[in-house]
């Protein structure tokens, strides 16, 4: 369970543009200590600069952002400590070994974990003496995965964290963050593309779509914000197959129930998936089109 202490994240109406193209729009969250929270959104969404704003990397428009008790454009190495980073690509240290390199970066902690301990929870034990740029994608990805916590950060960003996982090395790796959040009190802010590891991982999640946060909350509370809708399905009294979209399923059944004065046949209630909610919030949005994208305004940032 989460607690009501001071966030260990608080954003107010945040604002990015780039010349005229407004990449954030207003947007606010907040997240707790020991949180498992998901960012998700369409490419192009803000999560990239919203992530980079958080992290310290990229200056915003306008806006409160407070991250650990600190503005982040002002967060010096202490503070960099005693957060985490998982990048969604990152392909430098090719020549180091892998032990070797996450020794290397242990030194830049005052308390580490143990490398060697380290190695076995990421699965790379048996890869300890072999050179970075001769692992696969999914053990670089481990590789990235192990340098992100080896520093027992408070606050770990996990981006895109389980690419090129096989199944069994995703389940392991969602163990671990959860024994992280849970057991050490690390609060987590990842952004995915996988729903299905969101739904599984997050506490909350908040659904960013043109530059703004369409909806927030509890995996079972979205589809309530965002008017998602049930579909029932049944079979009418002349056999014929019927179903029907509704907002309110258990309304429509009990109307069912007393029209037909007794049971429905093959009645079946499909509650709104969390994929369900997240195209509805993204097709409504459709219209939509005078926010930019990250590519856009990083393409822009570079240029300037």
């Amino acid at each position: 369970m989460t607690t009501l202490a001071q966030p260990v994240i608080q954003v107010r109406d945040l604002t990015m543009a780039y010349g005229d193209v407004d990449v954030l729009r207003g947007v606010d969250l907040e997240i707790h200590r020991g949180e498992i929270f998901a960012l998700l959104g369409p490419n192009g969404a803000g999560k990239t600069t919203t992530v980079e704003i958080l992290e310290g990397f990229r200056r915003r428009s306008g806006g409160q952002v407070d991250v650990l008790g600190v503005d982040p454009e002002r967060g010096d190495d202490a503070w960099r400590a005693r957060t985490g980073l998982v990048l969604q690509s990152w392909r430098d240290h090719r020549r180091w070994r892998v032990a070797e390199l996450l020794r290397h970066f242990a030194t830049y902690y005052p308390d580490p974990r143990d490398p060697a301990e380290l190695l076995d929870v990421v699965g790379l034990t048996a890869q300890a003496d072999q050179q970075v740029d001769r692992l696969s994608g999914g053990q670089r990805r481990r590789l990235d995965v192990a340098l992100g916590i080896v520093g027992r950060p408070e606050l770990l960003f996990l981006d895109e964290p389980t690419t090129g996982f096989d199944p069994e090395a995703r389940h392991e790796f969602h163990v671990l963050v959860e024994r992280l959040a849970r057991d050490e009190g690390v609060t987590v802010l990842l952004t995915t593309h996988d729903l299905a590891e969101a739904e599984r991982l997050a506490d909350q999640i908040a659904m960013l779509v043109s530059g703004r946060i369409r909806a927030c909350g509890a995996p079972s509370e979205l589809a309530r914000q965002a008017a998602a809708q049930a579909e029932v399905r049944w079979t009418a009294a002349d056999g014929t197959p019927r179903r029907e979209r509704t907002a309110d399923a258990s309304r429509l059944v009990w109307e069912l129930h007393r029209d037909a004065h007794g049971p429905i046949a093959d009645l079946e209630v499909r509650r709104p998936t969390l994929e369900d909610t997240y195209l509805h919030m993204v097709h409504r949005e459709d219209g939509d089109t005078d926010a930019g994208t990250d590519e856009t305004a990083n393409g822009e940032a570079q240029a300037a």
